[in-house]
């Protein structure tokens, strides 16, 4: 039996406390994993306001976490103790259903999200399903690491889902926590990327990032101009836009794809999509292999989270910063301080 010390709160929108629970035997194929870091991602906001009914009190959050194996299952060959990993929103799925034979575990209908009806990472210990623990390849920054198995999955996912090409010119709208990543990752995959931002004041630092060209999304003659040029756009937003002037931007064959989670249904006029065979879609987080896959595309490129650090004792400053709209791009809370 372990005893792991965490921060939850007991009721939505409440304060994080300190708070104890025990852990049982660890399963054949379970990894133990003492966490050194945790990203804070909005969906713990959300989850932590109860926004999606998912909640269930006392609530751990924490879904980006990194740290060290502590203990392995003894069916779990592929990890030592030790050794630099990390897990993300889902920690366990079922292994046998048709998606995770076919390699999308992140597709199976029990997955199992790691602060979902169980305590995640805002503890010195989270134990998670093997299959779902990634080790850290060698020149992936580990005090940064934790955004990517939430926010940078998310957006990396859609590059491999999409067969999103190097000679493709791709949008991306909302340059925040997830945006940030997104213009990194396409800019290194060869694309052409464009910026969406309603803060113009942003440029120079966008383009730093990999855009190379920003558009001000509430420009409506400078999204005009773009009818008919771009092969995808992505919006990691979670407010409702003006949808039909992004589908008129892309290009035919393109695509709306969204990874954000918008409060209304997107409303997608028939005429356009099938004049230009134009498809709107979404996705969640990848796979195990896909998030393999870009950990190997940080370290090639050097690609990390811009981040701000907050010791895990400041947990709930660092929800407040969050909520506030301050944070850029993305928190890590260190734990052991």
């Amino acid at each position: 039996m372990t005893i792991v010390h965490a921060y939850a709160a007991t009721e939505p929108k409440g304060e994080l406390r300190p708070f104890e629970f025990t852990l049982g035997a660890i399963g054949p194929d379970e990894v133990d994993i003492a966490v050194d870091s945790c990203g804070l991602c909005h969906s713990d906001l959300s989850m932590l306001n109860n926004e999606w009914g998912l909640t269930k009190f006392p609530f751990v959050p924490g879904h980006e976490v990194v740290g060290k194996v502590a203990a392995l299952g003894p069916q779990v060959k592929h990890l030592q103790v030790g050794q630099w990993v990390g897990v993300g929103w889902y920690s366990r799925s079922c292994l046998h259903c048709r998606q995770c034979m076919s390699g999308d575990h992140n597709l199976c209908p029990t997955a199992e999200g790691t602060i979902v009806g169980r305590f995640g990472g805002f503890a010195d210990r989270v134990r998670a399903q093997a299959a779902w623990v990634s080790p850290l390849p060698q020149g992936v920054a580990i005090d940064r690491a934790g955004p990517l198995f939430c926010g940078g999955i998310t957006v990396f996912n859609p590059l491999v889902q999409l067969d999103i090409k190097p000679t493709d010119r791709v949008g991306v709208i909302g340059i925040g926590g997830l945006g940030h990543l997104a213009l990194q990752f396409l800019n290194k995959w060869g694309c052409e990327v464009v910026a969406f931002s309603s803060s113009p004041g942003k440029e120079p630092e966008l383009k730093k990032l990999g855009a190379h060209r920003v558009v001000n999304s509430r420009d409506e003659k400078a999204l005009q101009a773009l009818a008919g040029t771009l092969d995808a756009v992505i919006s990691t937003v979670n407010v409702d836009l003006k949808w039909d002037a992004y589908i008129n931007a892309l290009a035919p064959r393109g695509r709306l794809h969204t990874v954000g989670v918008v409060p209304s249904p997107i409303p997608a006029p028939a005429f356009p999509l099938i004049a230009g065979q134009k498809s709107v879609s979404g996705s969640p987080l990848g796979s195990p292999a896909t998030t393999a896959r870009m950990l190997d595309f940080c370290a090639r490129h050097a690609i990390a989270p811009v981040t701000e650090t907050f010791p895990m004792s400041k947990v709930n400053e660092a929800l407040k910063h969050l909520h506030e709209g301050k944070a850029r791009y993305r928190i890590v809370l260190k734990a052991g301080v």
